[in-house]
């Protein structure tokens, strides 16, 4: 049976990173990208998604939440909604623009789904509820999701998962995962605990335990023969993503280059940490400001959706953010920030600080 290879690409750097990734790692895998289209992005989203398709070499599916609507797919479920704008309550953009039509899309289709979550954060990506959809990522150690892990790594099936592990594992590699295997999942002992101490074992081998241990189930990937992400003990983090969108020659996104601002004689930094809509409620203050500062068409966009109570910020309108006062505020409040993270990062221990050049003489001041 067919099993499908889908890449969703945000307009973000990671999700542009995993698709070169997959592409020049992977090539074996017949992968098909994809875009769901809010109508609402910046410029920017749509140059890279044109710039990708030219290193891939294949067309970026560009999929709408709604196809015979003279409106954009935001404003057509805008209207649907009574004006109500979307936030962290009702997050019914998500919903409506980015997973109804990828889930439409795919149908009953056997799909593989790759999400570009890195190495260095903490956090799930969307794990469709359709049995017929599974989510690998490919960035992290653990390639896996929590809905697998759990069916693997059960307290009812320590006894299969240690057959499984003894065959595929050398000795000494089994050795060392035998009695972290045995051991069952407890309020002593955590999920999590238990699937990061068999990563640290041997990731492969983990990973070929796991792909065998699905072969009675009916995720998508029960009907690969082989799979060659098994083998990927990469961790690809913030710097890995940069770094690879610029030495394959794709034009990092605009939007997450950092522009600098002056404020009160001192020197901070800008930019869009998101990719999406120009409106998205998840911004920083400091991103509204950027909008504003930069893209002032959109942000006049964005403040007219604001009436009858509906604010996309809780609490305060786009109207009184752009305030001189309130912009000052907040340009000082995020330089503050920025300075503060910075100075925690440096080690209060003293041979951390005599082993680092600039650790006595910078750490009261910002740069």
């Amino acid at each position: 049976m067919k099993v499908r290879h889908l890449l969703g690409i945000s307009g973000g750097k990671d999700s542009a990173a995993l698709a070169i990734y997959m592409k020049t790692r992977y090539p074996e895998i017949s992968m098909e990208y994809y875009f769901c289209d809010t109508g609402k992005e910046l410029d920017e989203t749509y140059k890279l998604i044109d710039e990708l398709e030219g290193f891939l070499g294949q067309k970026i599916s560009r999929w709408m939440a709604v196809k015979d609507s003279p409106e954009d797919p935001f404003d057509h479920f805008l209207k649907l909604y009574g004006g109500y704008l979307p936030s962290n309550m009702a997050r019914w953009c998500t919903k409506n623009l980015k997973l109804e039509p990828f889930e439409r899309e795919v149908g009953d289709d056997l799909v593989i789904s790759y999400v570009a979550i890195r190495g260095d954060e903490n956090r799930e990506g969307y794990v469709s509820t359709k049995s017929n959809i599974q989510t690998i990522f490919p960035f992290r150690k653990n390639i896996w999701s929590v809905d697998i892990l759990s069916k693997a790594l059960g307290n009812d099936n320590i006894t299969n998962f240690l057959i499984v592990y003894s065959e595929i594992a050398n000795k000494r590699v089994f050795e060392k995962a035998k009695g972290i295997i045995l051991e069952e999942i407890s309020r002593k002992f955590f999920f999590s605990q238990k699937v990061e101490a068999l990563l640290n074992i041997n990731i492969t081998a983990f990973n070929k335990v796991v792909f065998h241990c699905l072969k009675d189930t009916s995720y998508p990937i029960a009907h690969l023969e082989d799979y060659p992400l098994l083998n990927n003990e990469e961790i690809i983090v913030k710097d890995d993503v940069i770094k690879m969108i610029k030495v394959n020659g794709v034009t990092y996104p605009e939007y997450s280059k950092e522009i600098p601002y002056k404020i009160n004689g001192e020197i901070g930094h800008y930019s869009r940490s998101r990719s999406g809509c120009f409106f998205c409620f998840y911004q920083q203050k400091i991103e509204w400001i950027w909008l504003y500062e930069n893209h002032r068409a959109r942000f006049d966009e964005a403040m007219n959706y604001e009436k009858d109570g509906y604010t996309w910020n809780e609490n305060e309108s786009l109207a009184d953010l752009i305030k001189p006062e309130r912009i000052h505020q907040i340009k000082e409040d995020h330089l503050k920030k920025a300075r503060n993270k910075l100075l925690s990062k440096k080690s209060n221990k003293l041979i951390d600080v005599l082993d680092d050049p600039e650790g006595i003489s910078c750490v009261n001041c910002f740069i």
